[in-house]
């Protein structure tokens, strides 16, 4: 026990060494670069999510949203929002930013990418050392390259959420070390509960890393000390110990588990090509292991420096180690990668969830385990020809992979000298061990390679700063003029069709139809869908309806749009409808867009020519299907559809997954549709002409549809009319809450109140009744009106909340009794002990003989 907190010193000292490095290094290549994080290939991660995402966080947190923890009235028109905490928020390096201005978003997404990165560091140097001892100091480097592996730098920053995985690996790996030795059940349980509450993708992902590392451990033969059970036995005892602490923590973060499961089900599924992309050649994949330059796309990110590359080339020649060992961790790693290279794999390690941000998010499990495998090679002490082996197979994948994107011909010079330097610094410790002052000089020098090849390595991730982004007094702009118009709940201000991020309705405020996420409801995005909205990645991101017909179904008083400098925007205005109107019982015609929308105003409103080919390459009807317009040709004026529609009314265009250029009318817009990926929303054509022809020009990319009904033609003053109409019979006073809505409806309103809100699972409504699921009327929430009602309310419950709440309250309970049943063991045993030691004492002093005896030294402590 002597050297008890002299070690514990040494051990904090390592882990804050490896954070202090590793986030200076990335606050280093950050500010060389000028930028914040994701200025390279991570910048449209943190502009869209990371960002905004934190400003509705901040939002939230000062009481300046009108929703709250369950729901989300700023983005899809309406839609849950604790799925979306727990997928981007639930990182608890988030929290404290909102003690920052709002306006600090970039800030706040900095800080919480060094706190994650520092923290991982941290954790990894005390993994390390309870893997194999081994000096910390060394430890604390490689722990850097973990940190600041290609995964962090590439992927991670993108969404500061997922790095809590990183964190979440190293702590799992210490409840795994726990397992195998028999202690610390219950705080192993809590580091479980810990890594899944803070992101469940991630910690799928971790947890299975550091079972397979478990198993690794076992049957490399270590097992708990002074154990003389057999070895099956042994294997039974941790492997059950390991998986209750498991399905303990996993229970204990069962609200975010079944929350997020649920909302899964109900999210708007992704397509699994335009996730995974082509599986990479096997060249590529080497070369991904190389440090120091950004990686290919669609490949897993998994650099972790070239010490670390170094020690893992060198393990199989390393024999120091014992060969069942060395194999182990040499096919470890291999199979993560090749696993990792995999479709039906990348679902297994994403916990069968796939990640709209990229198909490589568990990819930093490989980094995790490439560290442990250089740390088995490093703690043995590789001899010169281990390491020359090593060298000259780092020195082959560098020769094989040249001219791909990992390494160009100017990354020759900075690979070759880390090598070097790598090589002979290793080489130096294992001469020079026994003298602790060279080893020392040997180490700061290794260090300081180590410190330079991390801050090279953040910089070139980065890449060079992007011009694209949202400018910061354009933004501030937006939000004050979104504020000043507000009027919720009577009528909804949105940024859109204006965008700065896909999210702006959370980085803004107002309530918009933009919204991007994982857990975008499949009813939300085929709601808008179906009424005229464009969307994105098949649905995942929603778009804010671009003509008044679209923006008067959603209640939308003020929007901004496209407008000049110096903001590049104009906020404009129009009479809007209630947030709740009644409408008849009948039939309802969902043959077009068209039809919907005129069903949902109660009045017809357009003009739906049906358009013949006049002109240029023939379209193909496939009757209420649509058309197949073929590629034009080049020198082709393209395919022209014509059509009659009243004079002076306005035409709108609808062209869906057309790709090619729309014109007619004045107007020319490039439709970049790309079914079921891209969906293009209904856009304005221009005034109809005295003589009522609309001709619309299409010149495809390539062979592709168009609706059958494509054109509408809105008549003058008869959206103004629907509206008054509307407003006249719906709600007189709307109320809305953090998740709930209620209006007062006129005096004997019959037939359905339709509320402009997607209908998501979760909704319950009443009008007088018990309150039950409404019924949507074309995607939004319909309520059945009782006799004489005169007031209809409604109100979210998050899906699976109530019952993952129970399952955790239980799960956390049973820990905590494990805990003081062990605490009351530990605390009776050592009392027993004490006082048998107290009576074995009194028997052995004897009885007094007087005071003139000399008392004897004291016991050493």
């Amino acid at each position: 026990m002597s050297d008890t907190h002299p070690r514990r010193r040494r051990e904090a000292t390592a882990a804050g060494a490896a954070a202090a490095l590793a986030a200076g290094a990335y606050a280093l290549a950050a500010a060389a670069r000028g930028t914040l994080p994701g200025a390279g290939p991570a910048a449209a991660g943190v502009r869209d999510v990371a960002v905004p995402f934190r400003t509705h966080l901040w939002d939230l947190a000062h009481g300046t949203t009108p929703g709250d923890l369950l729901f989300n009235w700023n983005s899809g028109y309406g839609a849950p929002f604790l799925p979306d905490f727990f997928g981007y928020l639930a990182n608890p390096f988030y929290w404290p930013t909102v003690l920052l201005p709002r306006s600090a978003g970039e800030l706040s997404v900095l800080l919480t990418t060094l706190l994650g990165i520092a923290a991982a560091g941290a954790l990894m140097t005390h993994a390390l050392g309870r893997l194999h001892p081994g000096p910390a100091r060394l430890r604390a480097l490689l722990a850097v390259g973990y940190a600041l592996c290609a995964w962090v730098l590439d992927e991670g920053v993108a969404n500061p959420a997922w790095l809590w995985g990183p964190v979440s690996l190293p702590l799992l790996l210490l409840a795994a070390d726990w397992c195998l030795h028999e202690r610390r059940w219950a705080t192993g349980a809590l580091c479980v509960a810990a890594a899944w509450a803070g992101n469940l993708h991630t910690a799928a992902a971790a947890t299975l890393a550091a079972g397979l590392v478990l198993l690794i451990r076992l049957a490399a033969g270590e097992r708990a000390p002074a154990r003389t059970a057999p070895a099956l036995r042994t294997w039974a005892r941790v492997l059950g110990r390991a998986v209750t602490m498991t399905a303990a923590g996993v229970l204990i973060a069962a609200p975010v588990l079944f929350v997020a499961l649920r909302a899964a089900e109900d999210a708007q599924p992704a397509l699994l090509s335009t996730v995974t992309g082509e599986p990479p050649g096997p060249l590529d994949r080497f070369a991904q292991l190389l440090p120091g330059a950004p990686g290919a796309p669609a490949l897993p990110d998994v650099a972790v420096g070239m010490l670390g590359l170094l020690l893992v080339a060198s393990l199989p020649f390393n024999a120091r180690v014992r060969a069942r060992e060395r194999i182990a961790w040499c096919v470890l790693p291999a199979l993560a990668g090749l696993a990792l290279a995999s479709r039906p794999d990348v679902l297994r390690w994403h916990g069968l969830v796939l990640p709209v941000a990229g198909p490589y998010r568990a990819g930093f499990v490989l980094s995790g385990l490439l560290v442990l495998a250089a740390w088995v090679c490093l703690s043995h002490r590789p001899r010169p020809p281990a390491l020359l082996g090593g060298a000259g197979l780092v020195l082959l994948l560098a020769a094989v992979a040249h001219g791909r994107p990992a390494l160009r011909a100017a990354g020759w010079p900075g690979t070759l000298a880390a090598l070097a330097v790598a090589t002979a610094a290793l080489w130096a410790l294992e001469r020079l061990h026994a003298r602790p002052r060279a080893t020392a000089l040997v180490t700061l020098a290794l260090a300081c390679a180590v410190f330079g090849g991390a801050v090279r390595s953040a910089y070139t991730a980065g890449g060079p700063a992007q011009a694209g982004g949202a400018d910061r007094s354009a933004v501030g702009a937006a939000h004050r003029a979104l504020r000043a118009a507000d009027d919720w709940p009577r009528s909804r201000a949105d940024p859109g069709p204006h965008a700065f991020t896909a999210n702006d309705a959370l980085l803004l405020g107002g309530q918009g139809g933009g919204y991007a996420s994982e857990q975008v409801p499949a009813a939300t995005a085929q709601a808008l869908h179906d009424l005229g909205a464009g969307w994105s990645l098949a649905g995942r991101r929603t778009l804010s309806p671009e003509d008044p017909v679209g923006r008067a179904l959603f209640g939308v008083g003020t929007h901004l749009d496209d407008g000049p400098a110096p903001d590049g925007f104009t906020p404009r205005h129009a009479p809007a409808p209630p947030l709740v109107t009644v409408h008849p019982v009948g039939p309802t015609d969902t043959a077009s867009v068209w039809s919907r929308r005129e069903a949902l105003l109660g009045s017809a409103v357009y003009d739906v020519p049906a358009l013949t080919p006049v002109g240029g390459p023939a379209p193909t009807p496939h009757g209420g299907s649509g058309w197949s317009v073929p590629a034009t040709p080049p020198g082709s004026a393209g395919t022209v559809l014509a059509g009659t529609c009243t004079p002076g009314s306005t035409a709108y265009f609808h062209s869906l997954w057309f790709d090619g250029t729309v014109s007619g009318l004045g107007t020319t817009y490039r439709s970049a549709g790309s079914q079921p990926v891209t969906a293009v929303g209904v856009r304005l054509l221009g005034p109809v002409p005295a003589d009522g022809r609309v001709e619309v020009v299409l010149r495809a990319s390539a062979t592709g549809p168009v609706p059958a009904r494509p054109v509408g033609c809105l008549r003058p003053g008869a959206l103004e009319a629907a509206v008054a109409r509307l407003t006249a019979g719906g709600g007189a006073a709307v109320t809305t809450g953090g998740h709930s809505v209620s209006a007062v409806l006129p005096a004997g309103s019959t037939g359905t109140a339709v509320l402009s809100v997607p209908a998501v699972r979760g909704w319950t409504c009443s009008s007088g009744g018990p309150y039950a699921a409404p019924r949507p009327v074309l995607g939004l929430i319909g309520v059945p009106l009782e006799a004489g009602a005169s007031r209809v309310s409604c109100s979210y419950r998050v899906p699976g909340l109530a019952a993952g709440t129970l399952v955790g309250l239980v799960a956390a309970g049973v820990v905590a009794l494990v805990a003081a049943g062990r605490w009351y063991r530990r605390r009776a045993t050592g009392g027993r002990a004490t006082g048998r030691a107290a009576v074995a004492g009194d028997e052995s002093a004897g009885p007094a003989t007087g005071g003139d005896e000399k008392a004897g030294p004291a016991p050493a402590a």
